[in-house]
């Protein structure tokens, strides 16, 4: 069992296809660990064991020459609780939606069924899937897997937690300001925040999808970036319902690394960074160099103006919205000037390390690193490229240019295989 639990669900994938092991030993087995493991942490709020075994059973049936398998047959995945699954509660952490049972899936829950990927729970999030705790009356609190006396960070918290402590390989989060990049910098995994407009919210409770708020996007979670490339092609895509999902097609070959120029810098000027985080993002910076790239010290212009246009959209009523909306479409146009001469961004997720549990306050500085790219709109990969003196991992964050996802995965990728990215949480091992 230690060789499936821990394990890519890449390989997973292979090894199911190829009858090196079963879907039903893999999905027990990780049924088995969040057993183990969730009473510590209390990251899964629902398990599907035995829909989930029963899906298993049936997966491996169809494991023939005959049929057509999906890219992720008989692997099982977790999704933050602000998804509609359905027979299965969807509460998004509110006491008004305790009893609520979905009748058909969220679109991204669809498509990963379709790819043949099995649900094996549903993961806590603050109270209606937004904010920078991860708490709720409904459910409590989920722990850091590497100290339980800390936060695994924002929304997507429960997710990134049980994804940490290897209780599934794969997971589904949203970030609107950072809810998917600063929990998997917390919990030293890796996630990617897609392009705006490339994976559909329809089904994922109070995000509306369309054009009302560009700033949140649905995207994957997963311990290896790998796995974070296998996955997109499943999510990607218009669904006919969301109206802000543009039909773009996805690059089909890898790109080189060698020769893209990349700016980095450790501190946006806003909330300054320990010094073991500057030290890690400079870390990967010489990676990336050492890998080909042409690595520049450099930060775009309006940092600072991206995070009063964050403040002012959160409810900083000393901004009208019409002028809210030009400052925003400025910040963009300042961003694309700054893009045009580079393919990339490296810089941190978040200022510090992982919260203590249950702070009182979670400063809007903590945002800063990752709001500008959610009202920008560019893609953003996060991996794990360090660990602090206190033993939590670090990430740093990988911007591309829009509709360049996969840009930002082969960087990451990079630094991973350099740096070594996610390790076992030894808290709950």
């Amino acid at each position: 069992m230690r060789d499936i639990i821990g394990a890519p669900a890449g390989w997973l994938a292979r090894a199911i296809r190829t009858r090196k092991v079963s879907s039903l030993e893999v999905v027990r087995a990780h049924l088995d660990h969040i057993h183990t493991v969730n009473p510590r942490i209390n990251a899964v709020v629902f398990a599907t064991a035995e829909s989930a075994l029963k899906q298993a059973r049936t997966a491996d049936r169809r494991n023939t020459r005959k049929n057509i398998l999906g890219p992720l047959h008989g692997v099982p995945f977790t999704a933050k609780d602000i998804f509609d699954t359905a027979g299965l509660p969807t509460t998004a952490g509110l006491r008004m939606l305790r009893s609520n049972i979905p009748e058909r899936d969220a679109t991204v829950i669809a498509r990963m069924r379709a790819a043949g990927a099995i649900l094996i729970g549903k993961t806590l999030c603050p109270p209606g899937g937004v904010g920078g705790e991860s708490w709720n009356p409904l459910h409590g609190g989920t722990r850091n897997p590497y100290d339980i006396a800390r936060s695994p960070g924002a929304s997507s918290s429960g997710e990134a937690a049980i994804i940490a402590a290897a209780g599934s390989p794969l997971g589904i989060g949203s970030d609107s300001g950072g809810s998917i990049r600063m929990p998997a910098h917390y919990c030293g995994i890796a996630a990617l925040k897609p392009t705006a407009g490339l994976v559909p919210s329809s089904g994922a409770y109070a995000l509306p999808g369309g054009l009302t708020d560009p700033r949140s996007q649905v995207g994957p979670m997963a311990r290896f970036v790998s796995d974070l490339a296998l996955t997109l092609p499943v999510l990607a895509g218009p669904d006919g319902i969301d109206s802000g999902v543009v039909p773009v097609p996805l690059a089909k070959r890898a790109p080189q690394l060698k020769g893209l120029k990349v700016a980095w810098y450790a501190d946006d000027g806003i909330a300054k960074p320990t010094q073991a985080i500057a030290a890690t993002v400079r870390t990967a910076a010489h990676a990336l160099s050492a890998a080909g790239c042409q690595v520049t010290e450099a930060r775009p212009p309006a940092l600072h103006e991206a995070h009063q246009v964050t403040l002012a959209y959160w409810g900083d009523k000393r901004m009208s919205h019409e002028r809210l909306y030009k400052r925003w479409d400025a910040f963009r146009t300042e961003m694309l000037g700054f893009m045009s001469g580079f393919d990339l961004i490296l810089c941190p997720v978040a200022p510090d390390i992982a919260p203590l549990y249950r702070a009182k306050s979670v400063p809007a500085q903590m945002f800063s690193y990752t709001s500008p790219y959610s009202l920008s709109g560019n893609p953003c990969v996060v991996v794990r490229a360090g660990t602090s003196h206190e033993g939590m991992p670090i990430g740093v964050q990988v911007v591309a240019r829009n509709w360049r996802d996969d840009v930002a995965l082969r960087a990451a990728l990079s630094i991973e295989r350099s740096l070594g990215g996610w390790r076992p949480a030894s808290v709950v091992r």
